[in-house]
């Protein structure tokens, strides 16, 4: 991972004025440095943490409210990934803009250790803080989200101001591909590559379903990299589970790019857990501490 001091050194060659106006013709694809090793220890410990996470979110289920479970567990790896990228660099935010995704960013805040109390007992209960979507109450979250849309512009503001006073950071944006038919999504994404906001980096978690069924029978979105290249942003598309992958995409401080990027996280709803696994009724599940027991001796 590249060190604070390294993004420091390299502070000069992001203060760059606004530019009016869209990015030159063209497309861009976004060419990481190839994956570390599945066997690389860091790699590791992050899927250690990823199955720890998962742990947890099943245990959210249990609780009296239950928990949006499949897309949190679709998005836990892109979320540790993440997390883990952000967590030494206080220039640098991820934003959960699919909030509905509450009970799996509290499960990674506190596998990655940012998050001190454990999420779970307290999770949907009155006068806690842990609700069902997350705000700022929360140790390590800094925006609150749910209403979907919200979460791209406030990660592209956070990356528009630490370029304007000089500094190194990534905003980090995390969307459901549901969340994709939020017109405001959009007119972000346009402003980003208009201002060329190379430190803005949007992750798509496409597990390709939705509160009222699968994505693709609702509201389609063919070639859906090609609109992101369309808009002006280099692209990569990737297995959104392979960890090592993400950290190659999510690392760099992008101080040399020109562009936002846009991950394309191919995923699977209520990934990990085979009985729900690619299931529209995974959305939202509340189960017994029975099942949550089962489950958890079999997700992976």
């Amino acid at each position: 991972m590249t060190t604070a001091v390294d993004r420091s050194a390299r502070t000069a060659s992001l203060i760059t004025p606004l530019i009016a106006g869209r990015p030159g013709g063209g497309t861009a694809t976004a060419t990481p440095a190839a994956p570390p090793h599945a066997s690389d220890p860091h790699t590791l410990v992050l899927r250690e943490r990823a199955l720890t996470a998962r742990r947890a979110v099943i245990d959210m289920a249990a609780t009296p409210t239950g928990c949006h479970l499949g897309g949190s567990l679709s998005v836990t790896d892109i979320l540790i990934a993440a997390l883990d990228r952000t967590a030494d660099d206080p220039d640098s935010e991820v934003v959960l803009s699919k909030g509905h995704a509450a009970a799996g960013l509290y499960a990674a805040l506190h596998a990655t250790g940012i998050l001190t109390a454990d999420p779970v007992p307290h999770y949907g209960a009155a006068s806690h803080h842990f609700t069902g979507h997350p705000g700022p109450s929360v140790e390590g979250v800094r925006f609150p989200t749910g209403s979907l849309g919200h979460g791209a512009p406030y990660a592209l503001g956070w990356a528009l101001s630490r370029r304007l006073s000089g500094r190194l950071g990534l905003g980090i944006a995390v969307l459901g591909d549901g969340e994709l038919q939020e017109g405001l999504v959009w007119e972000t994404f346009q402003v980003a590559a208009a201002q060329r906001v190379s430190n803005l980096v949007v992750v798509v978690d496409r597990n390709g379903g939705q509160n009222d069924g699968m994505v693709a029978d609702i509201s389609p979105q063919p070639q859906l990299a090609a609109r992101f290249e369309a808009f002006g942003f280099e692209v990569a598309e990737v297995d959104g589970h392979d960890v090592g992958a993400l950290r190659a995409l999510l690392d760099p401080d992008r101080a040399d790019a020109d562009r936002p990027l846009a991950v394309v996280a191919d995923t699977v709803k209520g990934k990990g857990l085979r009985p729900v696994e690619g299931k529209a009724a995974s959305h939202y599940v509340t189960i017994d501490a029975a099942r949550a027991a089962a489950w958890k001796r079999i997700v992976r």
